[in-house]
């Protein structure tokens, strides 16, 4: 399998594409420079706002516009020492290093007991974002903290060592269980990721004391910090991709931006110096979606209806509840010679598309999927073994229930943020939704009109007008042609480019950025 990232970078966010074999999968979107990153592996100090007898929660300000919810069991049994450990921080006692081995651990808190019990309003506890915001709610929290790295997670206030189940060979699972248990301090758990399969034990050891320096850090520095603040972050979405897929079907890395290149460069030296050639800078002259196709398929991938060959088709609906995918055949030429066989085909074509959709746009909760009726056991079975085969390479937590007697399939997939949705549809270029369009003539006039509004009010010197082909020849022609005129009228350094997916009457005039200018 061919891996590709393609991320695009504009002023306001970072949008990232992986594709597999040139077809899109995953497709997510991060704000540059939030005033609340609020990623999912965020740290916090938070502060305890209220408490909920009734739910067993509380409710914790973690600096984003609705309080964060804290379930008594999202604890963690060991969250007595993490308090103890953050008091002690706080209170910045010059005996205290902030090294959890000399820390003598508490008691687990009681599994079965109430949240009142142990921290009440006000109190500053360490918490860490394990849902992002979604619709009306805030933060989903945990006590219960990790940091990922490449190849391990570190658990503190555990002991445990555990092993990617992933990792076949009872031999090296022996190997890398040892090796960690003898390396690693008191007080620390660690979890063995895949990836470590067959690593040497000074890369593991470096990684490991690398993630404990990243756990005690900030609190050796944390005296009287007032709360909330974010004293340890996850990595950005583009180094977290990174991190937890970047092997050998990895071919490219595309993007636009030179600075963001540089820090993948970084980055990837850092945990594969092998690969560091893989990452390219896009200076290409069209957009870096549209280069790629990726403008394409979004548009034909996001809509409500998902077309897929020979005329089958999903419809997907949303609700607050669950999310619903219902499977046609349409108009499909039917080869085989019985309904049974025709549907099991178009069953089983469609289950890769679901997988497909149910990563790219990142649905989680309960999926319910109607597909084409079939009659034999053995059909519905390969029609299960097939979705199961297709969600394989789905990272997010998942469960597959097999067919029910009404042909409806029913997943369960974690949801940890927002589902990515994409408005597929345009208003009309020519008519703006009016239905009626204003005379060809009257184009061009329109276009010096809102020139003049963009040089003399909004003060932009240098600006690219991007248009049908006709409209734009139209423009450049002749030794004095039109957009000669408008530079000695306005004195504006303007670029004309034609683009053949626009209307006749449409076009848009961009900045020095290539931001496109709203009117």
């Amino acid at each position: 399998m061919n891996n590709e990232l393609v991320i695009n970078v504009t002023a306001s966010d970072v949008t990232i594409a992986l594709l597999e074999d040139k077809r899109l999968v995953e497709l997510s979107k991060e704000k540059r420079n939030p005033t609340f990153s609020g990623n999912v592996g965020d740290i916090y100090l938070g502060k305890v706002k209220k408490i909920m007898p009734g739910l067993n929660a509380a409710f914790v300000d973690v600096g984003y516009e609705k309080d964060a919810f804290l379930h008594y069991l999202d604890l963690g049994p060991q969250f007595q020492s993490l308090n103890k450990y953050l008091n002690q921080a706080l209170e910045g006692k010059v005996e205290f290093t902030a090294k959890l081995d000399e820390l003598e651990l508490v008691p687990d808190i009681e599994k079965a007991g109430k949240i009142s019990d142990v921290i009440a309003p006000g109190q500053k506890i360490v918490v860490q974002i394990a849902k992002e915001p979604i619709s009306t709610k805030g933060p989903r929290l945990t006590s219960e903290v990790s940091i990922a790295g490449r190849n391990l997670v570190l658990i503190p206030f555990s002991q445990k060592v555990s092993v990617s189940t992933k990792v076949k060979s009872a031999e090296e699972r022996a190997r890398l269980k040892r090796l960690i248990t003898s390396i690693k301090p008191e007080n620390y758990g660690v979890i063995i990721r895949t990836v470590a399969e067959g690593k040497k034990a000074a890369l593991l050891d470096a990684e490991l004391r690398e993630l404990i320096e990243k756990w005690e850090k900030p609190f050796q520095n944390m005296r009287m910090m007032a709360a909330p603040k974010r004293i340890i972050g996850e990595l950005n979405r583009t180094s977290a991709i990174l991190r937890d897929l970047l092997n050998n079907t990895f071919h490219n890395i595309f993007v636009n931006d030179e600075l963001l290149h540089k820090e993948i460069l970084e980055y990837i030296g850092s945990i594969a110096p092998d690969k560091t050639d893989i990452a390219q800078h896009y200076e290409g002259p069209r957009p870096i979606f549209e280069h790629f196709g990726i403008t394409k398929q979004i548009k034909s991938l996001f809509g409500k209806t998902v077309t897929i060959k020979n005329g089958a088709y999903l419809v997907i609906e949303h609700t607050e509840a669950l999310h619903v995918i219902d499977i046609n055949s349409g108009n499909r030429i039917r080869k085989a010679n019985d309904q049974e066989t025709n549907a099991l085909e178009v069953n089983m074509q469609c289950a890769e598309e679901v997988a497909r959709q149910l990563r790219l746009r990142d649905m989680g909760g309960i999926i319910v999927v109607d597909f084409i009726d079939m009659a034999s056991a053995d059909n519905k079975q390969k029609l299960y073994d097939k979705m199961k085969e297709a969600m394989a390479l789905d990272r997010t937590k998942h469960n597959i229930l097999p067919l029910s007697k009404f042909g409806i399939m029913q997943i369960t997939r974690q949801r940890v943020r927002p589902e990515m949705n994409i408005d597929t549809t345009e208003q009309c270029p020519v008519c703006r939704g009016t239905g009626e369009s204003s005379p060809p003539i009257l184009v061009v006039d329109e276009i010096n009109n809102n020139l003049q509004y963009i040089v003399q009010k909004l003060k932009h010197q240098k600006l690219t007008l991007k248009a049908h082909p006709f409209v734009a020849a139209y423009i450049n022609q002749g030794a004095y042609s039109i957009k000669v005129k408008w530079w000695v009228n306005f004195k504006v350094r303007l670029k004309v480019v034609s683009d053949p997916s626009y209307s006749l009457f449409e076009f848009y005039f961009f900045d020095k950025n290539d931001e496109r200018i709203e009117l």
